[in-house]
């Protein structure tokens, strides 16, 4: 119990932690008033009013965050020229997404001219899909890698500690990169419905449940090993 309490103030800690948690707040809510809004319409409308003002506390912790991105850019991780690249245009989106996301707060806190609201949001939106879809492909060609790899070691080296120890880092990483995967499909569903709304991706059980794989996925990956 004390292990668990221990685990959860540190992921709490990180901002990430923190942002995954209101993640699950923002998104649970857009259900709940979706679900409420025929039958109970008061109930609907605090729900309503805990997402705007989740999404809001979201977009402050976020602030800064592209510097995040510029990092990535500078580094450009990847142990191939082929990953370099999707790393560099990967990151390029994220960095977009996460310098317009503070105009789009400051428009819809009433900061700069609301009007402005529209315009940050499809900019933001457009950069973070840009870059989810790079992150995708490059997790999947990592992740063929790692099953080459493993096939390699099984192999080649039989059942030797050595081989074992490598293969079990393979599949956490896998893992890892999975829930990346997840993350990065229900996020780029959330960016599609403010590049083009459309019935499918703004509907709210698709924007929620979307959020919520989202958020689980990012908890998962940052939960204290």
């Amino acid at each position: 119990m004390n292990d668990k309490v221990d685990k959860l103030v540190i992921f709490l800690a990180k901002r990430d932690g923190i942002d995954k948690l209101v993640k699950t707040f923002q998104y649970t809510s857009k259900l709940v008033h979706w679900h409420a809004e025929a039958t109970h319409p008061d109930i609907a409308g605090r729900a309503k009013r805990w997402e705007v003002a989740s999404g809001l506390s979201r977009k402050a912790f976020r602030s800064g965050r592209f510097l995040t991105g510029f990092n990535g850019l500078r580094r450009s991780p990847g142990s191939t020229p082929t990953l370099r690249f999707l790393a560099v245009l990967a990151n390029a989106g994220e960095m977009i997404y996460f310098f317009f996301d503070h105009f789009l707060w400051l428009s819809r806190v009433g900061t700069l001219d609301p009007k402005l609201a529209t315009k940050m949001s499809f900019i933001s939106a457009f950069g973070e899909s840009f870059g989810y879809i790079f992150f995708i492909i490059s997790d999947f060609i990592v992740i063929r890698e790692g099953v080459e790899a493993e096939k390699k070691l099984a192999g080649s080296k039989g059942e030797t500690e050595d081989a074992k120890q490598s293969i079990r880092k393979i599949r956490a990483d896998r893992v890892m990169r999975l829930m990346a995967v997840a993350a990065n499909v229900a996020d780029l569903i959330i960016g599609l419905a403010d590049i083009e709304p459309n019935p499918f991706c703004n509907h709210a059980v698709t924007l929620g449940i979307s959020g919520l794989v989202s958020a689980w996925a990012g908890w998962y990956r940052n939960w204290p090993s």
